[in-house]
C-alpha cells in the first residue's frame, strides 16, 4: 500500500499526447464481452476472442508508453472451464498462437511475461509454451505482464492458507505469528504492488473472483464497453478517472490536504 504522501502526487489529465505525472503502479483488467461483441455481430463468440486480442496489444502499448510498471490480464478464469467445449478449444489455441506471435514483440518493448494461476490443468505443450516465453522475457526491466489463466481469487487464497498451514505443521511457522503479510507472501504474486486501478469492460459491475486479496484498495473501474471496443483512448480514460480520485486509505480528505502541504513546504 502506498503511503499517505505518495498518494498526494500532482494529478494531471492522461491524453494520448501526454506522458502523466501520476499513473497507477498496477492496473488490473478484467477483459469482459468478447462473446457479446461477437453475437451482435452474428458472428460465433470465438470470433470475439480473436478480435479481443487487438485490445490486448493496445492496453499493454499504452502501458508501456505511460510508464506503468504492472498490467495484469484475466484472461482465463478458474470457471470458464464450464463453456463450451469448442470455445474452451479455440481459447486454447490462441493462447498457444498470441505467445509463438507476441513474444518477440514483447522483448522488443522490454516487458516481461508471467502466467500465473493453476497450470497443471493445461497440456504439457502449452505449459512449455508458457514456461518459454517467460523465460524469453525474464530479463526485461519495463512493463510486467501477468496473464492471469485458470486463476481464481479464492483458489489463490486457499492454496496461500494451505502453504501456511504447512509451515505451521512443520514446526516453522507458528499460529499467533500469522498476519497480513503472512498471507500476502504466500499469494501467487508477492513480488509486485496490489492494484491500484481495476477495469472491468462489458457493462457488468462486479469483480468475478478476481484478485479478491490485492484488490482491497484497488480504484474499480466499469466500462460499457465490449472487450474488443476497448481501445488506446478507452484505456487513457480509465487513466484520467483514476488521475482524479483522491486515494484516502482511512485517512480523511484534510489528513492528505495536511500531507501535501507538508510535502510542499
Amino acid at each position: 500500500m502506498r503511503d499517505a504522501l505518495q498518494v498526494t502526487s500532482e494529478i494531471t489529465a492522461i491524453g494520448q499526447g501526454d506522458r502523466p505525472k501520476r499513473v497507477p503502479e498496477h492496473v488490473a483488467i478484467i477483459m469482459d464481452g468478447n462473446g457479446r461483441w461477437a453475437n451482435q455481430r452474428g458472428l460465433p463468440r470465438t470470433a470475439g476472442h480473436r478480435a479481443g486480442a487487438k485490445s490486448v496489444r493496445a492496453v499493454v502499448e499504452e502501458s508501456v508508453r505511460h510508464g506503468i510498471g504492472v498490467l495484469t490480464l484475466f484472461a482465463f478464469s478458474s470457471e470458464n472451464w464450464r463453456r463450451p467445449q469448442s470455445e474452451v478449444t479455440v481459447l486454447m489455441e490462441l493462447f498457444m498462437s498470441t505467445l509463438q506471435v507476441e513474444v518477440q514483440r514483447l522483448v522488443e518493448h522490454d516487458v516481461r511475461l508471467r502466467v500465473i494461476g493453476d497450470l497443471s490443468a493445461f497440456s504439457r505443450r502449452l505449459q512449455a509454451q508458457f514456461r518459454d516465453a517467460e523465460a524469453a522475457t525474464g530479463q526485461n526491466r519495463g512493463l510486467t505482464l501477468q496473464v492471469a489463466a485458470n486463476y481464481g481469487g479464492r483458489w489463490d487464497v486457499t492454496q496461500a492458507v494451505r502453504a501456511i498451514a504447512r509451515d505451521v505443521a512443520a514446526g516453522q511457522l507458528a499460529p499467533e505469528a500469522i498476519d497480513e503479510a503472512t498471507v500476502a507472501a504466500r499469494l501467487s504474486f508477492p513480488d509486485v504492488p496490489d492494484p491500484d486501478l481495476f477495469i472491468r469492460t462489458g457493462g457488468e459491475k462486479r469483480i468475478s473472483n478476481f484478485l479478491l486479496w490485492q484488490s482491497a484498495y484497488a480504484e474499480l473501474y466499469f466500462s460499457d464497453l465490449m472487450w474488443p471496443e476497448f481501445d488506446a483512448d478507452a484505456f487513457c480514460a480509465a487513466l484520467n478517472d483514476f488521475a482524479r480520485r483522491q486515494r484516502r486509505f482511512g485517512l480523511t480528505s484534510e489528513q492528505i490536504a495536511a500531507s501535501a502541504n507538508a510535502v510542499g513546504g
